[in-house]
Formats: C-alpha cells, structure tokens, sequence
C-alpha cells in the first residue's frame, strides 16, 4: 500500500500489529474451549511436561489434533514449549488461569461466552436493524453454563470473604438466622455459596430463566443444601414477598428491562430494615474512563448479551454492562431506596447497598 499524505504509516503499522493480535487472541478462544472441556489444561497441569503423544495418551485424544492445539497456545503464549524436549507444560500463574476452576483468577470458561456470542451473532445482527431485543431464552445454550463458571470465580472469593461483611449489619442477621432472596440467580452459584456460609439462614433463588431454575436445583441436591435453599422460576418483578432480610442482583440489574419496576417491587418484599445489594460490572461513569481492557470486555458482552436481553422486556431501559453507579444509584432512588452506597468494589464489579 502506497504512502498518502493523510496516513501515517508507523501508526498503520502499529494499528494492524494491534489488529493481529487481537484476530489471533479471538480465534484462539475457540481452542480455550476445546482445551477446557477436553481437560487439555489440567492434565497438561496435572501431568506436565508433557509432548503431544503423552497428552493425548493421558486424556483419551488424537495426537495430531493435540499436537496442533499444543503448538497454538505455545504461540498464543498460554503453555510453555521447550524445543530441547519437544515437550510443553504450564506455569503456575498459567496454570491458575486455566486449569484451576477455584484460582482467583480462573479464565477457563470464556470459551463458552465467546462461543455463545459468535452463535448468537445473526440474532443480535438482527436486532441492530429491526430494534427489537434478543431475550434470554433465546440463546444458545452455551451462555447459561459459562456464565455461571466465568462469575463463580469473582464470587467464590470475594462474596462471603467482602462484600457481605461491607453491608450494614447483615452478616449478624446471615449468622442468627435470616431470609434472602437471590433475583435473577441462574445457575444459583451466588444462592449457593451464601447458603453454605450461613447454615441459620434460608435462601431462596429466583431466575425467569427455567433451564437455570433446574441446574440450580440440581445443584442444591447434589450439595446437600435442599432443604434450605428453594428455587423458583419468576422474574423481579414477581417474586413472592417473604419478608427478606437481604435481596440480593448479582450481575443482572442491569439485563431487566426495568429496573425500576424491579427495584419497586424489591422495596415492597423487605422486612423492616431489609437490605438489597447489587452487584454490578466495574464501571465508572464517564465512557471516557471505561476505555480500557475491562472496559472493552464488558461492552463487547453488553452490546451482545445484556443490552438485547434488556430491550427484549417490557419498557426495555437498556441499561448496559457499564451504567456506573450514578444511573444505577439512579434507578434506586427512582425506585424508592433513599440510602445508596458503594459498599465494595474489585476490578470486575460494584457492590451497591440501598436501603429505603
């Protein structure tokens, strides 16, 4: 390509190294997935050093296709290749990444969620032209399981351990004995770690999803947790009122179509000095400062999941992946709530607490 006046060509060269390293981190979110659910990566963990013949013996695979896979993420930096050896293995802080399902910092699952949004494209292409929203019992199955595995990582180390002691009061209420309501629960992930955490308590989980309604009563069962914790299929807006102590958002405010109409009706089920957390994606309020890595993430899933979900309900707000705590304090002062607070935060996630 020829030089012009109104190109600068360090700056093209530059943009396409920046362009091939993102086509090459989205295609290899595809051997993510195979990788994860192939138990590649922790088996490679597990076992390693490992060649390409070893690792296919140990996890029921064909050599050619691991051998291939194996050179990918060597390339893609995820495995490590010693050509002396012609053997590959992890690092921990690989490992931690990939094959522990319980690191703080586990990534293992947005395979499913890139997938879910590649397969779900032409819907949302759709959308773009006709304005209509693309609702969640209309996505590919994929969504519903990697959600679940993508946010049990945050959760699993910071609900219990932070952001429930950051709520006035309510951890001595979880200890005597209290009621929660987890809206928009899915897998029931969130449901289940506090329902562990507070054996006094009881916990009732609510999703309009019913496919996550019964993965979530699967696994109370399989934990041994039935008796205490109740799932039920309803949306915000028609939950049963039960006197909660807490009712808890976790990452799904914002999907509603109205989450003033939620937040109302939250208002309505509380006991006298009953809590509601929300638990947001980080965002501050200006776009200017959410131009960064988590930042794009999360307003690549808004535009393909959260914003559709959200014009595909009634009054369709479309709040986004990254309304910030201004409009979501917004929505709960709209809603009735008159204390609102930030009350934690990590990298990944707000922690709200309103109070009416």
């Amino acid at each position: 390509m020829d030089a012009t006046p109104n190109v600068d060509m360090d700056k093209l060269n530059q943009f396409m190294g920046k362009m091939l390293g993102d086509v090459g981190a989205a295609a290899n979110t595809a051997l993510i997935r195979t990788g994860d659910r192939l138990g590649l990566y922790k088996a490679l963990a597990d076992k390693g050093p490992m060649t390409s013949i070893e690792l296919a013996k140990a996890t029921g695979t064909t050599e050619r296709y691991v051998r291939e896979w194996l050179s990918a993420q060597a390339a893609s930096g995820y495995v490590d290749y010693d050509p002396g050896t012609a053997k590959f293995s992890m690092q921990p802080e690989q490992v931690m990444v990939f094959a522990d399902e319980d690191s703080p910092v586990f990534m293992g699952a947005v395979g499913d969620l890139m997938a879910a949004m590649m397969l779900d494209e032409p819907k949302v292409s759709d959308a773009f032209k006709s304005g209509k929203g693309v609702g969640w019992n209309d996505r590919a199955e994929c969504l519903f399981c990697g959600t679940a595995r993508f946010f049990r990582t945050t959760y699993k180390h910071h609900l219990v351990q932070e952001w429930l002691p950051a709520l006035d009061g309510v951890v001595a209420k979880l200890e005597r004995g209290a009621k929660v309501a987890d809206v928009g629960c899915g897998h029931g992930i969130s449901t289940l770690l506090m329902a562990k955490a507070y054996p006094n308590s009881q916990f009732f989980g609510f999703d309009a999803h019913a496919g996550s309604i019964t993965a979530a009563e699967e696994a109370a069962e399989r934990e041994g947790l039935s008796q205490r914790v109740k799932f039920a299929v309803a949306t915000a807006k028609t939950f049963p009122a039960n006197d909660y102590d807490l009712v808890c958002f976790f990452d799904c405010l914002h999907d509603m179509g109205d989450p003033v109409g939620a937040l109302t009706h939250v208002k309505e089920t509380l006991a006298k000095d009953g809590t509601c957390m929300l638990v947001e994606p980080f965002a501050k309020d200006r776009l200017e400062d959410n131009l960064n890595p988590v930042g794009r993430l999360f307003y690549a899933a808004s535009t393909m999941v959260c914003t559709p979900a959200s014009l595909a309900q009634e009054v369709g707000l479309g709040l986004g992946a990254q309304a910030g705590e201004a409009r979501l304090s917004d929505v709960a002062r709209k809603s009735g709530f008159t204390r609102i607070r930030r009350a934690a935060e990590t990298p990944f996630n707000l922690v709200l607490e309103a109070k009416v």
